[in-house]
């Protein structure tokens, strides 16, 4: 017979436009970043394209030399004008508490920086097991088999292109840049509608499981 702990799961979970809707915040930062460094960015623009590392989108607005530099400053000011403008997206605290009730684990793997990530778990009161930053595309999988995480959630096809990587489940969200379209297309196992129909997923699956 399987015991319920050979079944409870390990859920790994994108942040920004997954559990969390960053772009006011983003925003703001990006705006405050162009002013103290005399750059134009079109804020409004990075905010449609939030997944990829900071580096990728600093090549955008500055040349490569200046790229580390301006991305440290970027980090610095955030806090300050990023993580009180940020909310939480629909059903996200909801689907982190649906897998501790399945007598699982949950944990955030995220390309932001770390300690940025947890500023924003903690002002949002979602409660992680452990948060993973600075972890893009595949290189998630690293962070995912670390923890045995057999599901990972998130809403760019680089959060597949890791689920997969990992060998976990990928289950996705079209809450950010990417269509359900184009998530399957990328290889995702399971598209929902956004973070609100998880619980009943994750439900589901955990009753295949011990099936």
């Amino acid at each position: 017979m399987t015991s319920p702990r050979s079944v409870a799961p390990v859920v790994g979970f994108d942040l920004d436009m997954t559990l969390i809707d960053s772009r006011p915040g983003i925003r703001a930062a990006y705006v405050e970043l162009a002013a103290r460094s005399g750059t134009y960015i079109d804020a409004d623009l990075v905010v449609t394209r939030l997944g990829p590392p900071l580096e990728q989108e600093m090549a955008q607005w500055f040349p490569a030399e200046q790229v580390a530099g301006m991305a440290g400053l970027y980090r610095e000011i955030y806090p300050a004008y990023a993580v009180t403008r940020t909310s939480v997206m629909p059903g996200a605290r909801e689907a982190v508490e649906a897998v501790r009730a399945a007598g699982g684990r949950a944990i955030v793997v995220t390309a932001k920086w770390e300690p940025n990530a947890k500023l924003h778990l903690t002002h949002l009161g979602i409660e992680a097991d452990a948060v993973i930053g600075n972890l893009w595309a595949e290189q998630k999988a690293v962070a995912l088999r670390e923890h045995g995480a057999t599901v990972y959630v998130g809403d760019h096809v680089g959060d597949v292109r890791g689920a997969r990587a990992a060998g976990a489940l990928s289950v996705a969200v079209p809450t950010g840049p990417c269509g359900a379209d184009e998530l399957r297309e990328a290889g995702a196992d399971v598209v929902l509608a956004d973070l609100t129909r998880f619980p009943a997923w994750l439900a589901d699956h955990t009753a295949a499981g011990a099936a």
